[in-house]
């Protein structure tokens, strides 16, 4: 029993190139996913930029979904690794500091309008204000999937793209690992359609591996995940 599918994350902190892209798909035997380049969805001041070491274009036309040269050369750039990889969802995260502005709202509206729908596009919003009314209206004007860390939150959608992060008091607790307890929560989390299990933390491929042993050991006949 081995991983099924990876989620690549280099994509949204920097350029990866189509060879080192072909290479992957080459030789690793998963499925991948695709996180979409920041400059998409992040502002040129978040921090998240200091692991970047080329910047293209002008950073002031980076982030929020803007429809601009800048963010379109980034969705192209975004959907060549992923067609390279053959992946089946690109991710897009959107930061605590993108509120549920109309001006927002409008945004990603429109710049979901230039988006292959070859493939499928899973979309997880960070910090408070997104209700569940306004992230239904962001799921049906734009065909995205809510991206959710279902310890956290309750993913809008039929087909669950969750990306666990650890469980702590903050956003995030990568060096949390997870246990059978946590797995258990996690089984009544599954929707009846596929279920993406991403785990996003220090020990990611052992808590996958050990998901995936649970579901056997005690869920045979769940819904269908990949993990």
């Amino acid at each position: 029993m081995g991983v099924d599918v990876m989620e690549v994350q280099q994509t949204f902190y920097d350029l990866v190139s189509e060879s080192t892209a072909t290479r992957m798909r080459r030789e690793f035997p998963f499925e991948f996913t695709v996180k979409a380049s920041q400059v998409i969805t992040h502002e040129i001041t978040s921090p998240t930029y200091r692991r970047t070491k080329k910047f293209v274009g002008r950073p002031e036309n980076y982030g929020r979904f803007k429809v601009n040269r800048d963010t379109e050369r980034a969705l192209e750039y975004t959907l060549k690794v992923a067609k390279v990889l053959n992946a089946s969802v690109v991710v897009f995260q959107t930061p605590p500091s993108f509120h549920p502005t109309e001006e927002n709202l409008r945004s990603m509206k429109e710049f979901s309008t230039l988006l292959d729908r070859s493939f499928l596009y899973a979309w997880e919003h960070r910090g408070e204000g997104w209700s569940d009314e306004l992230v239904s209206r962001v799921l049906s004007e734009t065909g995205f999937l809510h991206a959710v860390d279902p310890f956290r939150r309750r993913s809008l959608s039929s087909l669950k793209y969750y990306r666990l992060h650890g469980i702590g008091d903050k956003e995030v607790n990568y060096r949390y690992r997870y246990t059978e307890q946590d797995f258990e929560v996690l089984v009544n989390a599954l929707g009846e359609d596929l279920n993406y299990v991403m785990f996003n933390n220090v020990h990611m491929i052992r808590n996958a591996l050990e998901f995936k042993e649970y579901l056997e050991r005690r869920h045979k006949g769940s819904p269908p995940v990949r993990a």
